[in-house]
Parts: C-alpha cells; structure tokens; sequence
C-alpha cells in the first residue's frame, strides 16, 4: 500500500499504458503481481541507496531516476491507475523551493528523519503529490523510506490554494456550500508553504517506519496481531471484521463516507455537521479520519505547522455566502491532548 498525498489523475493514452504493462509482465489491476516485483525490486532495497544516509537532508533531493521510475509505474499499474511516471524536465525553482522547506522545518523533526528518510526525489506523473514508501534492510526489516513528489501538479499550488482544494474533496461540488481552508498567511501563501505542508505529512509516515506508533500501512489488517502493541493507533482504532476501524464510529456514523481525492460521497450540504462531528473525536483534520497511518502523518504535520512554526490553519465553511462554521486546529482542547503527548514525546527523541 502506498502512503500518498493524491492531487490529481491525469490520463494517458491507452497505447501508452499497454507498452508499459506489457514491459513490467503484470496487467492493469493484477495487485498479486505487482507486490511480488514491488517487494523485490532495488528501489525498494537498503543497498540501493548506498550512502544516502550520510548525506546532508538537502542533498537527499534530486530528480528520480528510471529506477525509481520503474518501481512507481509497477505500483501505478498494479494499483489499475492510468498515469505513467516519468522523469522530470529540469527545473532548479522548483528544487530550491523543496530544499528551502526542508531547511525551514524544526530541527527536531529533520533530526528523527536523518537515518531514515533516504531521499526526496521529484518523478512527473505519478498519479499524485506526494508518495511514502518502505525501504528494507537485508533482513527484510523496513528501516527507512523515501518520498517521491510530482512537480507537474505541485507547480501552480500556492498553501491556501492546494489546502482548499483538498478539503472540498469529500464534498460534491454546492454552488450554496463553500469551503476555504487556510495554512498561510501574507507572503507565506506560496508554493513553498504547500510544499512544506506535504512534506510534514510524508515526513511523519518516514518517521512512523519502525516506530511502532502504528501498524504498516503494507501489513494487511488481519495480520496485526495486538493493537496495543502501537500506542498511537489505539488511542482511535481497532480492527473490525478484517479491517480497520474507528472507535469513534458510533458517534461519527458518516466517517466512513470520508474519501479525499477519489469520488465524493459527501453532500455540500454535510460540511457543517461533518466537522461538528469530527470536534467530538480525536482526530485533528478530516483526513485523520480516514485511515491509521494518516490519522497520525496528518496530526503530526499539523502539530509540527501549528504548534512548532506558529503557522495558521483554519476551516470556514459558509453557506449561501455566510460564514457558519469555522474549524480549527485541536492542540489546546482536551480531546487530542493524549496525541499531543506522544507527539512531544517523539519529538523530544529527535
């Protein structure tokens, strides 16, 4: 399973894709096939890396090269997605505003990310923003992780502009409901910001590899075993006839109609009463709600935003022009005070 950030899904011509599967052996769909050539491909081995490690974190962002590419067009063709990743076209702007998010980000989170993100590579068409994946040590033992972002998608965003979009996602378009979310203020509104804004969340999936703060998003549920072995996850999850589910539930009924990026099932109409909702749970964003590994990359980036930087987030939901209800972030109410605490308590080991 892929741990990923998804903007967009932008079509390729059938030719296209039919070359690339024929190339890879696995058909559109065929998820057997593509996680036995995922699980022993290079790109996804220690060894592959080298000396990556080593280096400083801003010389861990480069253009992906075609291994890289491969191992994504397999987990794209497996997945029945229909883009097929590519290298990107130069662009130094573009590099430099990754490199300057990294900088900017706490010294305690790049501290926790130095032995286990091995790189941050830049791959056009993904099929998304961002993408989490493992990497294993000889032992099979998933050590580490590397990020891939798609400049094609990420070019135009600035903070507000992305954030926005993504938070209608779940919601079918209302010409009498909007919603705006904001994550900057002034001249921080800009594709930096947005970029930043990712990269925490696919940093806290890097930084949750090995940590046992939850299960692995590549370990079906069945094969858990104790949920009280992951700290984090049961502070708001269990598993439930084969698969995950919230404790929230009972009072959050429409949680499980939460679904960002692909096909909404959620009314306009819903915006109010679904973040009335989300206030009576744990979860610190929407997103949080829709799964265990992002319910802690989404708290922790909005924690390290909030909290750390003393950035702004907020969500206004209006309707027929007029503001009626604003959300906002939770580390100062009670009911994501237990998520808080392990939050600091990670962070005070970087």
């Amino acid at each position: 399973m892929q741990a990923a950030t998804v903007l967009a899904a932008l079509a390729l011509a059938l030719g296209s894709a039919q070359a690339q599967e024929a190339r890879i052996d696995c058909a559109a769909g065929d998820k057997a096939c593509g996680i036995r050539k995922l699980r022993a491909h290079p790109a996804r081995q220690l060894a592959f890396w080298k000396d990556a490690l080593d280096k400083p974190l801003a010389d861990r962002v480069a253009p992906g090269g075609p291994e890289l590419v491969d191992y994504l067009t397999i987990d794209n063709v497996a997945n029945g997605y229909p883009q097929r990743p590519r290298s990107p076209a130069h662009d130094p702007a573009f590099l430099a505003d990754v490199r300057g998010a990294i900088a900017s980000v706490p010294a305690p989170v790049r501290k926790l990310l130095e032995r286990k993100l091995v790189g941050v590579l830049l791959v056009e068409d993904i099929g998304g923003t961002g993408f989490t994946d493992e990497v294993v040590d000889a032992q099979g033992k998933a050590v580490a992780g590397f990020i891939v972002l798609d400049p094609t998608v990420l070019r135009a965003h600035t903070a507000d502009n992305w954030i926005t979009w993504r938070e209608n996602t779940p919601f079918k378009p209302s010409a009498r409901h909007q919603l705006a979310a904001s994550i900057a203020s002034g001249a921080d509104d800009n594709r930096r910001q947005a970029i930043q804004y990712i990269l925490l969340h696919e940093f806290a999936h890097v930084i949750a590899i090995g940590a046992r703060l939850h299960p692995s998003w590549a370990l079906p549920p069945s094969e858990v075993g104790s949920p009280g072995d992951y700290p984090y996850f049961s502070l708001s999850w269990r598993i439930s006839n084969g698969g995950y589910a919230s404790v929230h539930d009972d009072r959050f009924q429409r949680r499980k109609d939460i679904v960002f990026y692909f096909g909404p099932k959620l009314d306009g109409a819903d915006m109010r009463s679904i973040y009335r909702s989300l206030e009576r749970t744990d979860f610190a964003t929407l997103y949080s709600a829709t799964h265990p590994g992002d319910d802690f990359a989404e708290a922790f980036a909005n924690y390290v935003h909030v909290v750390m930087m003393r950035k702004p987030f907020a969500i206004t939901i209006r309707e027929n022009g007029r503001a009626v209800k604003t959300y906002r972030d939770c580390w100062e109410q009670a009911r994501c005070a237990a998520k808080r605490r392990l939050i600091e308590e990670l962070l005070k080991g970087g």
